[in-house]
């Protein structure tokens, strides 16, 4: 019996063989991969995911385990189509894969529950606000402390103990740090823009939202920031829960259709990776595909708006030395590189040094250093030593999951340094006052 065309796949969104066919197999893409720079297999390689994916096209594969592994190893941090000389569009590919992978298979029981537990609190910054208390009395009270030094999380499954480690210190203020609805233009008003709180970011880095609105503000930008809206879907398509990631994604889109402005902005790299892909994903509703195209359009980092601003608002002297670190989704995914530096290189005083293998990731990847928290250390490792050998003050980067990822890390050298967003070193310079 011949094998169906889409072969092991459902015939809802396979991946294409046209894409698969552009894949040349020239090796480009290996010495980029992360996956492939730790192992060495060519299986966890972009090419050998595409051969997989082939496989699996044309019913010589199956969804076993191992089949599945080599798909949730990979990072989906997208250094590969930046690397590849023929265009190829990975990123396309292994979204498609892994909805196909989520309702294909049956997860261990212990992977399952860990998932339902990510996906019933990351995407809900309301939940999230709820763990704010309870985590700064943990932090404050000394047990955070006494529990990493006893050892005790070393009786906790992997994924948990990676849990523990992530998790961002909290203050008083991180909790009561919020957004207005609308913050006016300081000065004759040059856009109107809307700002994505994100779901991590609102919950627990709420200072880096109030220092973008002010940023911004100060530049001569309206920020409208519409206290209805929700999660984007980015943790969702990249974990290929498409259900989910869609379903956000239509709402993200009457949001913000509803506030009137110019452009969108976000300042977590993860966001506007997916915000920018929202006409590919819901290139097939009918009710939705040009409005979710025409806002992808609009869609821009932070560092863009400020980047293409003839800057007006006076900057004050940081005498400092930072190490900048390229969000992959904001490097890779939106191809988006000057401008982070642009900004930064209008701060008098402040040295800004590039880290060896800049373009290789950190190991955070969304949910990555969750869900596969060995190969994400072994990342998170190798990248600290490289910050450290920079002799920085301090680390600064425009995604919220590369901050925890490198804090954690650095934390485990006993070398912790400040962890920082771009918009919070600008916002310093602006108001004359340390970024620490």
């Amino acid at each position: 019996m011949p094998a169906a065309p889409t072969g092991i796949f459902d015939s809802h969104r396979p991946p294409s063989r046209d894409l698969v066919d552009d894949c040349v197999h020239c090796g480009f893409c290996l010495p980029t991969c992360p996956t492939y720079a730790l192992w060495l297999e060519e299986a966890d390689s972009p090419r050998g995911r595409i051969y997989l994916t082939r496989m699996g096209l044309d019913g010589r594969a199956a969804f076993t385990p191992s089949y599945v592994k080599h798909f949730d190893a990979c990072l989906g941090c997208l250094a590969c189509v930046t690397a590849c000389p023929s265009g190829v569009q990975y990123g396309a590919l292994i979204e498609a894969v892994r909805p196909q992978i989520e309702r294909h298979t049956r997860r261990p029981l212990a992977d399952r529950l860990f998932r339902r537990l990510i996906f019933a609190l990351f995407p809900y910054a309301g939940r999230l606000r709820a763990l704010v208390w309870p985590l700064w009395i943990y932090q404050r009270s000394g047990l955070q402390r006494l529990v990493r030094g006893s050892g005790l999380l070393g009786l906790l499954p992997r994924q948990l103990q990676a849990l523990e480690s992530l998790t961002p210190h909290v203050s008083l203020a991180t909790a009561r740090a919020t957004v207005p609805a609308v913050v006016p233009a300081r000065g004759p008003r040059r856009l109107r823009v809307g700002l994505l709180l994100g779901c991590v970011q609102r919950a627990f880095f709420g200072h880096v939202n109030a220092a973008t609105a002010r940023v911004l503000a100060a530049e001569g930008c309206e920020v409208v920031a519409p206290p209805d809206q929700g999660c984007c879907g980015a943790l969702a398509a990249h974990a290929g829960e498409e259900d989910r990631a869609l379903d956000a994604a239509r709402r993200t889109i009457d949001v913000f259709d509803a506030a009137g402005v110019d452009l969108v902005v976000t300042n977590a790299a993860g966001c506007g990776s997916t915000l920018k892909e929202y006409g590919r994903l819901l290139a097939d509703d009918p009710r939705y595909a040009a409005r979710a195209a025409a806002l992808a359009s609009r869609v821009r980092d932070v560092s863009e708006v400020l980047a293409d601003l003839e800057p007006v608002a006076p900057r004050q002297p940081l005498p400092l030395r930072i190490a900048y670190h390229d969000a992959c989704h904001l490097l890779h995914g939106q191809g988006v590189t000057r401008p982070p530096r642009q900004v930064l290189g209008t701060i008098p005083g402040l040295e800004v040094v590039e880290i060896p293998e800049g373009s290789m990731c950190c190991g955070s990847a969304g949910i990555y250093n969750l869900v596969q928290p060995e190969a994400a250390h072994e990342l998170g490792a190798r990248k600290a030593r490289h910050v450290l050998g920079t002799g920085a003050d301090a680390v600064v980067s425009s995604n919220p999951g590369c901050l925890l990822q490198l804090q954690a890390e650095l934390r485990r050298t006993g070398r912790a340094l400040p962890m920082l967003h771009l918009v919070e070193v600008l916002d310093a310079s602006l108001r004359g006052e340390t970024p620490f």
